[in-house]
């Protein structure tokens, strides 16, 4: 009996939202391929220079744009952004704070106020 052992590979996509980059910022060979688990470990643990780029300047996804503004995925569509942002586009955003980022930011604060809350009931 010999053992065979397959290499784990995962599509663009996910491999892309595991490294919390835009994918359709990424370079064409990186959304073209599939990634193996070694190669999604080596891009971790040593990113080359075009992925810190990306986590510097952006475009992010809505879940890292969301998390850099305190709000919520929903949020961030309640609020009218639907596309990917810069890390630029973000800041502007902080700076002119919006009503509606004000009013986000405050039912975030709610809502982790609130799952402290039922945290602490559990113990």
């Amino acid at each position: 009996m010999t053992s065979h052992k397959t290499t784990q590979t995962m599509k663009p996509a996910t491999a892309a939202k595991k490294l919390g980059v835009y994918l359709e910022a990424t370079p064409p060979e990186f959304q073209e391929g599939v990634v193996s688990r070694d190669e999604l470990n080596a891009l971790q643990a040593d990113p080359p220079e075009w992925l810190r780029e990306l986590r510097r300047t952006g475009p992010h996804p809505r879940p890292v744009v969301a998390a850099k503004l305190g709000i919520s995925i929903g949020g961030l569509t309640r609020g009218g952004v639907t596309e990917a942002l810069t890390t630029e586009q973000i800041e502007a955003l902080k700076t002119e704070n919006p009503d509606w980022l004000v009013r986000e930011r405050a039912t975030q604060a709610e809502v982790r106020k609130e799952t402290v809350r039922v945290k602490g009931k559990d113990h």
